[in-house]
């Protein structure tokens, strides 16, 4: 079952809360992460009657789980997400962390329910868009299904390039520029950021033991290269960084 509560017109709440439900997309910061650029007001207020918030969840708190039947695509909004696997022995399979204005769920229209789990990793929340309504929607709205399809690509391709054959350090370099340009396109600073991930996670997603995450994030420091206060990270020379990880290309993390 899924952990995720939502807020819709019809819950005990008040005539303002039912209006910033109906406002999620228009009044939205981050819509054009998640929606294609330029929609007129006549197509956000279509995303807006269809789009419901959930309620906030907590760290651990699960969105989705391996099995769960498909009926949504949600829309982070607030905080961070994980989305992983756990294979017949046991062991945890790192996809990808989701940020606000990223999409989750895709990967579960073919089969009709999801294929993997997602978890808060820090206290978040989504937006919740009924995919019945909203492949209605993408008939009707220029763009829409378009969005839909860069966006599952960019997973294929973000796959294709964790695959590749790259040293420790320019995985690591990809890792944190490809964090830095996405915290940037959303108005935050694109060198002082919190990894709510931790370094086992990050070493799982990226396919290395932790040892050598801890060992690489250590040469980082001592190379002028970052700083790290806890999971506080200050990138200290980001056009070093990128050199290093031009290799990898555009990475999403």
């Amino acid at each position: 079952m899924l952990a995720v509560k939502i807020k819709t017109a019809s819950s005990p709440a008040s005539t303002d809360l039912r209006a910033d439900v109906h406002k999620a997309c228009s009044a939205c910061s981050l819509s054009e992460l998640c929606l294609p650029m330029g929609l007129n007001h006549q197509d956000l207020e279509r995303m807006d009657s269809i789009v419901a918030r959930s309620e906030p969840m907590h760290e651990g708190d699960h969105l989705f789980r391996v099995g769960d039947g498909f009926k949504s695509i949600y829309a982070v909004r607030v905080g961070s997400y994980k989305s992983y696997t756990v294979d017949s022995e046991g062991r945890e399979h790192v996809l990808g962390f989701h940020l606000p204005g990223e999409l989750l769920g895709l990967d579960a229209i073919y089969p009709g329910q999801h294929r993997c789990n997602a978890i808060a990793l820090d206290t978040a929340a989504v937006c919740v868009l009924p995919y019945e309504d909203l492949d209605r929607l993408a008939g009707q709205i220029d763009g829409l299904r378009g969005q839909l399809l860069r966006l599952m690509s960019k997973d294929i391709a973000d796959a294709a390039t964790l695959a590749g054959d790259f040293t420790a350090e320019e995985r690591i370099a990809g890792f944190l520029t490809g964090l830095s340009k996405r915290f940037h396109m959303r108005g935050f600073s694109p060198t002082e950021f919190s990894l709510t991930m931790s370094r086992r996670d990050i070493a799982n997603y990226l396919r290395m033991a932790p040892e050598t995450v801890s060992r690489v994030f250590a040469r980082f420091e001592e190379d002028k290269l970052i700083a790290v206060e806890r999971r506080e990270l200050h990138l200290l020379s980001l056009p070093k960084l990128l050199d290093m990880a031009h290799c990898m290309g555009e990475m999403h993390a």
